[in-house]
């Protein structure tokens, strides 16, 4: 008796369950990497990296450990906020495909995944850099889930001036782990970060204005107008100026790092001043970006500084 031949639809549908785990296990994993929010933990790890070369001379090994910490408190962070914003997250087109309010990662899976993430930071740095280090992580996050997240983004529009200190956690954290302790100079650049992030987010803010106010979120723009938040923006770049002077006129930097903390601050202030007289979007628009390029030289200028001065 002859054979029947094998269907080839036999063996394609044998394959067809496992081809179809590779895309979901890229999805999932696709879609936890942005529950830890990467863009904006790429500046985070730029300032990071610079400041521990400003500190002294630590080994690659070193910086990569406290990247890795410093990416795991951040991103445990960030995991947090999408599970407690998924309401509004739900309501706004920027944020409504984010993993948590389109569905495809459980609030309780994003929950504990955040939470696991911190944990595992306060670990990692506790064992391979120092716990000093690992405390100040710790604190960032805490600071950025319970102070900004549950507690002042929703109640007030100094949410991001008081909140923003989690933000200005990775000086701190890169100079306790290469001294192993903190000085004035890193308290400079964690008031420098501290400074930048009201004009760098609010330019943000004026851009997703209807969005914020269509939510009840309280962002400046929404809660004193467009008008008060462009004078906050330009007052706050004159006070981030002046606080960028600090680290010199204490004797912490030399002259490469005056001459492009002026240029990079007065190409601030222009662009804060141009943003108050046109009051457009556009104005906004370049304030935002130029504010990212603003931070990410800045601290490239204290590195050539500290290793060429």
């Amino acid at each position: 008796m002859d054979r029947a031949p094998t269907p080839l639809v036999v063996a394609g549908d044998a394959l067809s369950p496992r081809l179809g785990r590779a895309p979901r296990a890229r999805q999932l994993v696709s879609d936890h990497l942005e529950l830890t929010k990467p863009k904006v933990q790429s500046l985070l790890l730029l300032t990071t990296v610079a400041t521990m070369y400003v500190a002294g001379d630590p080994s690659p090994a070193l910086v990569a450990l406290t990247c890795l910490g410093g990416y795991l408190s951040a991103g445990g962070a960030g995991a947090v906020n999408h599970w407690f914003d998924r309401d509004i997250d739900a309501r706004m087109a920027r944020t409504a495909n984010r993993p948590v309010p389109a569905g495809r990662v459980s609030p309780q899976a994003a929950l504990i995944f955040g939470c696991a993430l911190a944990a595992l930071s306060f670990a990692e740095l506790s064992l391979t850099v120092n716990v000093l280090a690992a405390a100040l992580a710790l604190a960032g996050f805490l600071g950025y889930v319970l102070v900004y997240t549950v507690w002042l983004k929703r109640r007030t529009p100094q949410n991001i001036v008081i909140g923003g200190a989690a933000g200005a956690m990775p000086p701190l954290v890169a100079w306790a782990a290469v001294r192993g302790s903190l000085s004035g100079t890193a308290v400079l650049l964690f008031f420098i970060v501290f400074f930048w992030t009201p004009p760098h987010f609010w330019a943000l803010s004026l851009l997703m204005r209807d969005e914020y106010e269509a939510v009840g979120i309280p962002m400046l723009p929404v809660a004193r107008g467009e008008a008060e938040t462009r004078r906050q923006i330009l007052l706050y770049t004159v006070l981030l100026y002046a606080v960028t002077q600090l680290p010199f006129c204490a004797g912490g930097f030399g002259g490469i790092y005056l001459a492009g903390s002026l240029a990079l601050g007065l190409g601030f202030i222009a662009g804060a001043v141009r943003l108050y007289r046109r009051a457009d979007r556009r104005s906004a628009l370049q304030l935002y970006l130029f504010s990212l390029l603003y931070l990410a030289l800045l601290f490239c200028t204290m590195v050539l500084d500290a290793k060429l001065w």
